[in-house]
């Protein structure tokens, strides 16, 4: 990228890649900086990429990863409070005073057993080990490159308000959001902003599943399995009922409803009767009190299995997430600045790179790509989508106008959580798409920081949405978020 001003013309020249022309009246004085900003610090904003990226720290285990952005933080001028709502890898980064209160939300936690070197080919660093597959590491990077920008605009043209950086830890398990949320930390906030990587650049203008995760854990008596199995009451079989008795049950929820589980402990040798044994399941829907009805239908499965077997039931919640409301003023924004700035070019380089990605899943899908790598802005949807997973950051647009958008760190077509997504995102083919989002997002913090009409327009979109809503949580009252997810 490069920036030149002219003082004597109307023009201003800002190339990503190969962007045409941008006329002076197109971006304010404040915004030039921020991309100015963004500019100087590119090289930064890679590095910062790759560290996050080698480091592939699990959610809530995220301590070089949240480390290092604090760091960044502290190092530019912002306060900043580690340890937010009892999570050591949260962080809550505040520069300046006053309203309006405007947020970015970053994350920065990998998956596991997607490590992976970035490389065409599926090589692991180290098998076994975690990996980017979300490309969350450039989702921490670019948040943190678009408050950085905005807070040098703030400061160069004294601008008020308060812009805070959150740091939420472990969001492939929507852990860190939902316990800030009831901690309090977006208590008064105006506008929240967020990003994701993806194989498109397009505003997030559309909803996701809520979604509710939980243990359910039930206790027997261990016996000889061949000696004296009358003696034993196994954990296991509860288990195991409870599993049949939920597949039945999805033949009876909402088509959108999707039931999902994994066995964490079922017993350590087949003589001996399980003592214990431990069933995690995230039931999900479209709306939040869908979830509450299957996830009631599912706790009764689970004391029925509990009475089959004699054993004893212990269950917890480890959270619950809403869906996510869209906000069309802040859809508008972010849209019209994804035009404005204009995605990045790829190389011949990095199509190749990335049609080599695809390779695999032509097969594997049966599927065909007609790009590599999509460099367009998608057009805004006239239909709101509701994708198929679920994010906490859901839970923040039920307590504030929240908006997010896109861009194309993937190669086209690529399947979420895929070893070809850490290939991507740890290449210039994702930095080129956390920089550009860096850009988008904070040129869009100070339209809303600038123009008071269009924030009251995000605040009067999310009143009219929250008309028939009201927030609810199955998480026990007072519950800290979990020390440890697995």
């Amino acid at each position: 990228m490069r920036f030149k001003f002219w003082q004597s013309c109307l023009t201003i020249t800002v190339l990503i890649g190969s962007v045409p022309q941008l006329d002076a009246q197109d971006l304010r004085p404040s915004q030039r900086t921020a991309l100015a900003d963004v500019q100087q610090r590119e090289a930064e904003l890679k590095a910062v990429n790759q560290q996050i990226w080698n480091f592939a720290e699990l959610g809530l285990e995220e301590t070089k990863s949240s480390q290092l952005l604090v760091e960044k933080l502290k190092a530019a001028g912002f306060d900043v409070w580690v340890g937010a709502a009892n999570m050591p890898t949260a962080f809550v980064a505040t520069y300046g005073s006053g309203k309006p209160v405007i947020g970015i939300l970053a994350e920065y936690d990998a998956l596991p057993d997607l490590s992976q070197k970035a490389s065409p080919l599926q090589d692991p660093v180290e098998a076994g080990k975690p990996g980017h597959g979300c490309g969350h590491c450039g989702l921490g990077t670019g948040a943190l490159g678009a408050a950085l920008a905005v807070k040098e605009a703030m400061q160069k043209h004294n601008l008020p308000g308060t812009l805070r950086l959150y740091g939420t830890p472990a969001e492939e398990t929507l852990i860190g959001k939902v316990y800030l949320l009831l901690d309090g930390g977006f208590d008064d906030l105006d506008i929240c902003f967020h990003w994701h990587p993806a194989s498109k650049n397009e505003v997030w203008n559309g909803s996701s599943k809520a979604m509710v995760s939980a243990k359910f854990t039930f206790h027997g008596v261990a016996a000889h399995a061949a000696g004296s199995p009358e003696q034993g009451r196994s954990a296991l079989d509860a288990v195991e009922l409870m599993n049949v008795g939920a597949n039945y049950m999805r033949e009876h929820v909402k088509e959108d409803a999707r039931i999902h589980y994994v066995i964490t402990g079922g017993g350590g040798a087949p003589n001996v009767v399980p003592a214990t044994a431990t069933v995690w399941y995230y039931v999900r829907a479209n709306e939040h009190k869908d979830v509450e009805a299957a996830f009631a239908w599912l706790n009764d499965i689970a004391r029925g299995a509990a009475l089959m077997t004699r054993t004893k039931l212990t269950s917890v919640v480890d959270t619950d997430c809403h869906e996510l409301l869209q906000n069309s003023p802040l859809s508008d924004v972010l849209h019209r600045n994804l035009k404005l700035l204009s995605p990045p070019k790829f190389t011949a380089e990095e199509q190749v790179f990335a049609k080599k990605l695809q390779e695999p899943l032509i097969e594997q899908f049966n599927t065909t790509f007609t790009v590599g790598l999509d460099d367009s802005v998608q057009p805004l949807a006239a239909v709101p989508e509701v994708t198929k997973g679920s994010t906490d950051v859901g839970d923040i647009s039920w307590y504030v106008p929240t908006g997010g958008l896109r861009t194309a760190c993937f190669a086209a077509g690529s399947p979420g959580h895929s070893w070809q997504n850490v290939a991507a995102i740890g290449s210039s083919i994702g930095e080129k798409g956390v920089i550009y989002a860096a850009q988008v997002l904070s040129v869009s913090v100070l339209d809303l920081l600038e123009q008071p009409d269009q924030l009251a327009a995000a605040k009067a979109d999310w009143q009219e949405r929250m008309k028939d809503r009201k927030y609810t949580t199955l998480i026990p009252k007072g519950q800290r978020a979990p020390a440890k997810i697995r």
